[in-house]
């Protein structure tokens, strides 16, 4: 049990994801620093308002907690998107380089020798004639 447990956790796979969550809890705390220090912020100012959405309240509900939360998951959903996007791009330009360096390349050797075929089944047709 003790094998199969360390070729689970030890794989390619199992450790691309802890890093892309690792990774991913950093920046959720970036994006979220950026939407409540920044955007948020702006965003009050703009629409007039003293009070931050975060204490924003009616009713003993704090819906302008809500409403940062929304915005923190759009942005992060955003940059995730523009992220992932360029990445495939990205893979996408090298696997079509490695198809060009992978497609056989004709040499001068091989285009002399299907002159020289063409030549000789000319030449055989003119014969024949």
């Amino acid at each position: 049990m003790w094998n199969e447990f360390k070729q689970f956790a030890f794989k390619g796979n199992v450790i691309d994801l802890a890093i892309g969550v690792v990774i991913g809890g950093a920046f959720g705390k970036i994006v979220s620093s950026l939407v409540n220090n920044i955007i948020m912020p702006l965003l009050a100012k703009i629409l007039g308002s003293e009070k931050q959405f975060e204490d924003l309240t009616a009713f003993g509900i704090q819906y302008g907690a809500f409403i940062q939360s929304v915005f923190d998951f759009f942005i992060i959903a955003a940059a995730i998107f523009f992220f992932v996007r360029t990445l495939n791009k990205l893979q996408f330009a090298k696997k079509k380089e490695e198809e060009i360096e992978e497609a056989p390349k004709e040499t001068t050797d091989d285009v002399l020798k299907e002159i020289r075929d063409l030549l000789r089944a000319q030449a055989e047709k003119d014969k024949t004639e």
